[in-house]
């Protein structure tokens, strides 16, 4: 899932998805004026936390465009992607909607959104980052404005590393097998938590990207069940059934993960640089001794990252203003603000090389080096998980089928060939 929270408001678990999905979609009426055109714009579980922070940006925008007023409609994580596409199929979408990567498929429905190519200037795109613009086409057309992203980091215990006899974190794969077993073999303790339920897959899928294995191919069918494939689905089952990571990781979600860190009781981390300073209030002996280091990746040198942005529907009768609107809230100062007043990261350029980002302060925190650290990352960052209709499903047909695997209910090549076949066949 793609929550963001501000840091200072709201715990460890909040972080993690686990306060509850709003029940129902929550709008903000904006003034009635007969001399005003109004733009729809929907967003994803922006609501309650930072409903002051967008009623202020929203009065800015009207201040100074005095003939546009704009309806904002939030609306839960869970129900976003079925409206969306309700919409779309009832050709009734807002002027701007707030889209993710885990449903950018969406974007594929391109006579549903307005081609920016047609409208924006390149002075104006290359304002992004270009791998966040390039994130948000489709066929190279641009058919979305990138608004922010979230990444993870490896946050590490310093003190389970020495007692393990080990100088540096792994970067890659390869390395980090080779960690886990000295970290079990010197401290009997597991070098990390990894989630294997359906729902929680999005690490495991992106490890397939990092890795070189191409999920899907451009027709929408299975493309991993390949060599580097195989080799995949047998680095995870290797290092299960070599005893190198924890038994929950079949049956429990992240939650679990963090819990054992806390607790000591694993070396690492794969997680957002908020997470540390809640690990600090949370457990301050073990706040103490974490350290932020760059997410792992594989031999591709990829890094994950998930995005949001925001598109035009091609039937908004203010395709200028919702553009003028979308705008706006990407721009520079807005993002500048947004970012500070959330753990998330910009798509602008100028945003990311601001001094927040880019440099420590005397007194740095862990909290700091963590935030630089995953703006560095965005400059390479990539979409992995692939934009495709019923990712969910293939969610659960990967993780039926590697767990199988990794129970020695089935080998690795059979495992991989009845998922491939499964998603071919939905």
């Amino acid at each position: 899932m793609f929550y963001i929270v501000k840091w200072k408001r709201f715990r460890l678990f909040a972080t993690f998805g686990l306060i509850l999905t709003f029940l129902i979609s929550c709008t903000t009426p904006s003034p009635t004026n007969l001399n005003t055109q109004e733009i729809k714009f929907w967003t994803i579980q922006l609501q309650p936390q930072f409903t002051n922070y967008f009623n202020q940006l929203i009065t800015d925008f009207e201040s100074d465009n005095p003939d546009l007023s704009v309806r904002w409609i939030d609306i839960p994580w869970s129900m976003m992607e079925k409206k969306i596409q309700s919409a779309i199929l009832a050709k009734n979408l807002p002027d701007v909607v707030n889209l993710n990567s885990s449903f950018g498929y969406l974007l594929t429905e391109t006579n549903a959104w307005l081609n920016l190519d047609t409208i924006l200037s390149d002075s104006v795109k290359n304002q992004y980052l270009p791998n966040f613009w390039q994130a948000s086409q489709i066929n190279g057309k641009s058919f979305g404005i990138p608004w922010y992203a979230t990444t993870n980091i490896t946050i590490y215990n310093s003190q389970l590393f020495q007692q393990a006899e080990l100088e540096q974190p792994p970067k890659n794969y390869s390395e980090l097998a080779e960690v886990a077993k000295q970290i079990k073999e010197k401290t009997n303790k597991y070098a990390f938590f990894i989630s294997f339920l359906p729902e929680e897959l999005s690490e495991v899928l992106e490890s397939f990207g990092k890795m070189g294995v191409t999920l899907i191919d451009v027709d929408g069918k299975a493309a991993f069940n390949t060599p580097t494939g195989q080799a995949v689905f047998k680095y995870w089952v290797d290092l299960y059934q070599d005893g190198l990571l924890p038994k929950g990781v079949l049956t429990k979600g992240s939650s679990a993960g963090i819990d054992l860190y806390q607790a000591g009781e694993i070396a690492m981390l794969f997680s957002g640089s908020e997470v540390i300073e809640a690990i600090s209030e949370d457990t301050p002996e073990i706040g103490q001794v974490s350290k932020p280091v760059s997410q792992i990746t594989g031999e591709t040198g990829k890094k994950g990252m998930m995005l949001m942005n925001l598109a035009i529907s091609s039937n908004t009768k203010l395709p200028d203003q919702a553009l003028k609107f979308a705008l706006f809230i990407t721009n520079n100062q807005n993002q500048t603000a947004f970012t500070q007043e959330t753990n998330v990261l910009p798509s602008i350029t100028r945003t990311l090389e601001n001094n927040y980002f880019q440099n420590l302060p005397s007194n740095a925190s862990t909290q700091d080096k963590a935030r630089i650290i995953n703006a560095n990352q965005m400059l390479k960052a990539e979409v992995l998980l692939p934009q495709v209709k019923n990712l969910d499903k293939l969610k659960q047909i990967i993780s039926q089928n590697l767990q199988a695997a990794m129970l020695s209910e089935k080998t690795v090549e059979q495992a991989i060939a009845d998922a491939a076949f499964e998603w071919d066949n939905l």
